[in-house]
């Protein structure tokens, strides 16, 4: 009887430390490489820091830079800067010391950070577009359509409109019990990989993982491809081959960081469960929380006259 009785705590204390915590594998699976990847990602991790910071810097304290476009862009810089600060210090850390256990709180917490921030990054992508298009296809408007009132709502209704939403899913989503095991296959806490270990019927959360990927992916790409079809319309309108050339050079730089984060964010929350594969969900993930920060500055900075022209001038000072 007290062999059975220590056999059922001794049960209960797997499941509860199963259910208190996860072991994420991130990179367990290249133990050769864990020294390279952690140079890699701190690399990368400090170049996000400078690169961003640098345009943030610059698009405040440059004349020429206070626009409402450059606004909204040191706002996403910023913004890029707190999306990666939610997961590549924790990978670093799991890189540093082996230990790659996360407290079922800790997990909630990165999670619901990391939907949010994803989730004001498309807000403000749409924004970015939104602005484009009052700029070419409605010039002579664009100072009143654009005031400094209006560029402030947008940017705070980017910031915290996705809030809500996210942090009920995350709820949701650490309202099941999690039984299978506690063996975490990604590199950080997402969904796909959570609901992997989830015991009993999860349909519910994969019905509301599609509702959130439609409000925060599907209807922010629309809104900017909306947006483009404008803005290539009024352009292929204009009389002067250099004016052409100006307005589709003002635009690329943003619809690449467009193409970037959406075909990353489409993959990963709209494919179907079946097709999840581990090797693949950590890529992708790595696509749309590393790369994307990563490129911004560069892509911003190459495709941009007047950015190069105030990185110049604050060099020379």
């Amino acid at each position: 009887m007290d062999l059975e009785k220590a056999g059922m705590i001794k049960m209960a204390e797997k499941n509860f430390s199963i259910r208190m915590e996860f072991i994420l594998l991130g990179f367990s699976d290249l133990p050769s490489l864990q020294g390279f990847l952690f140079g890699m990602f701190l690399i990368i991790y400090t170049s996000i820091l400078i690169g961003n910071g640098l345009i943030i810097f610059i698009t405040k304290v440059t004349a020429a830079l206070q626009t409402p476009m450059y606004y909204f862009l040191g706002n996403f810089s910023f913004l890029e800067i707190c999306y990666t600060s939610v997961t590549i210090p924790r990978m670093l850390s799991d890189l540093w010391t082996q230990k790659t256990n996360i407290s079922l709180l800790a997990c909630a917490v990165q999670l619901g950070f990391l939907l949010s921030l994803g989730g004001s990054e498309s807000f403000f992508l749409a924004v970015m577009a939104y602005d484009r298009y009052v700029a070419i296809c409605k010039p002579l408007y664009y100072p009143l359509i654009m005031n400094h009132q209006k560029c402030i709502q947008l940017v705070t209704g980017a910031w915290i409109s996705g809030v809500p939403v996210q942090i009920a899913q995350t709820c949701q989503l650490f309202s099941l019990s999690f039984c299978n095991s506690n063996k975490l296959n990604h590199v950080f806490c997402d969904i796909p990989p959570l609901l992997k270990l989830a015991c009993g019927d999860t349909s519910l959360n994969e019905l509301s993982v599609y509702g959130g990927a439609t409000i925060f992916v599907t209807f922010p790409s629309l809104l900017i491809l909306w947006s483009y079809i404008k803005i290539i319309k009024t352009i292929l309108k204009l009389p002067s081959a250099m004016g052409r050339r100006k307005a589709f050079s003002t635009c690329s730089s943003h619809l690449i960081v467009v193409g970037l984060f959406y075909g990353s964010g489409f993959i990963t929350y709209l494919r179907p469960k079946s097709s999840h594969s581990p090797g693949v969900d950590k890529v992708l993930a790595l696509f749309y929380t590393i790369v994307t920060p990563l490129f911004n500055p560069i892509i911003y900075s190459l495709r941009n006259k007047d950015v190069i022209i105030a990185i110049k001038q604050l060099v020379q000072k």
